[in-house]
């Protein structure tokens, strides 16, 4: 998994696809970039073939000395047992937006099974059903996405606010907001009873807001039928979210923003010169982040979004940063618990295109088989199927 493969993304589909055929997967942390390693099999390396992913076929002893190699306590690699298929779910709206998910468009290049789910299913009691769950760029504060400024006489807009209110009244809610609420608070339950949770763009800071602002009115007339609550910065409770704290609402609707979380009003850095740095860990002792942090690059390139990266200042004292762009004290890559479960928090709408506008065509992965910025999503994928060991104290 280093530079020498062809097809890096594929390549987690080809994991997978081994583990649903009930065979096990070794992953080597930090041996070529995180490489797999599977017994012989005709039939995998048919698929492989197929699937166009680079491999090599090597003997009992080459294994043995790699095995011996990665045990060694000075060289900062390990092995990671990959042996259950986890059952994804992504929540998705089910109405054609003009925007793709990063998430689903890559699961799909790589050929990796998943589910869509949405408002209905969660708070129907679903999430269950799922080991990983994804959240879609999404805005769960009741705001639809702070797109009425610009967009509230488009059709999809407004099919989307129909689609929305009716929903909400259909599941019993009074508003689109309490509606998210709700199922915010469900996904919290989710992760908080051992699932994994990953969210991009506004599907990150929108999320933690509307825990923060449960009860609180945080919307505008246009967007509920009445006002804010003039009070409402001051009842926000920062001990209801998971990754951020002490941030100021931006309760304006005609901007694009839901507060000082992200940092891409005001931002000052070039295209040529916006790359993050991904941390190293130890692979012996902090398996978890070194896992998500698998790469053939360190240093990836940035892209924005809705939510662009996460002001430093503003993250919570337990929040894991994994990746950061130092010069500019914003973090891109973080990562933290909630109960029995785990979080991650990637910013940014999709990593081989730099701005994302509404309406512009989904990015083709055939022509970046090798995106540094995408493999750390299917690392996450591939998280849930490690054989659960315990930590170092």
């Amino acid at each position: 998994m280093d530079e020498q493969q062809k097809n890096h993304l594929k390549a987690y589909g080809i994991a997978f696809w081994t583990l649903k055929k009930g065979l096990e997967v070794d992953w080597l942390l930090n041996y070529y970039g995180g490489s797999f390693l599977i017994n012989y099999n005709q039939e995998i390396e048919n698929e492989l073939k197929i699937r166009g992913v680079s491999y090599g076929v090597i003997p009992d002893a080459k294994v043995t000395a790699i095995l011996t190699e990665i045990s060694n306590p000075e060289v900062n690699m390990d092995i990671v047992k990959l042996e259950k298929v986890p059952k994804i779910a992504v929540y998705s709206p089910k109405n054609k937006l003009p925007w793709d998910d990063a998430v689903t468009m890559v699961l799909t290049y790589a050929e990796i099974p998943y589910d869509i789910i949405y408002d209905e299913d969660v708070i129907g009691g679903k999430l269950p059903l799922y080991d990983w769950l994804h959240l879609h760029h999404e805005d769960f504060t009741g705001q639809y996405g702070r797109f009425w400024a610009n967009y509230r006489a488009n059709g999809w807009y407004q099919d989307d606010v129909r689609l929305q209110e009716a929903t909400a009244k259909k599941l019993g809610f009074n508003k689109v907001s309490q509606m998210k609420l709700g199922v915010a608070q469900k996904i919290r339950d989710f992760c908080g009873g051992g699932g994994f949770l990953f969210a991009m763009c506004s599907g990150t800071d929108s999320y933690d807001i509307a825990l923060a602002a449960a009860g609180i009115d945080i919307c505008e007339n246009m967007f509920d039928g009445d006002g804010v609550d003039p009070n409402a910065q001051s009842k926000l409770n920062f001990g209801n979210t998971f990754a951020f704290q002490n941030f100021k609402l931006d309760l304006n609707p005609l901007n694009y923003e839901f507060s000082d979380i992200d940092v891409t009003n005001g931002r000052a850095i070039e295209r040529t010169r916006d790359f993050f740095t991904l941390f190293d860990f130890s692979a012996k002792w902090d398996v978890v982040p070194t896992m998500l942090t698998q790469n053939h690059d360190k240093v990836v390139k940035g892209f924005m979004g809705q939510t662009t990266a996460f002001k430093k200042s503003l993250l919570k004292p337990d929040v894991l940063v994994m990746g950061e762009l130092k010069s500019n004290n914003e973090a891109r890559y973080i990562h933290g618990q909630f109960g029995k479960g785990q979080w991650t928090f990637y910013g940014g709408h999709d990593p081989e295109d730099y701005q994302h506008l509404v309406g512009d065509p989904p990015t083709d992965l055939n022509l970046y088989p090798n995106s540094a910025g995408y493999r750390l999503i299917l690392n996450n994928i591939l998280f849930p199927a490690a054989k659960k060991k315990k930590q170092k104290t």
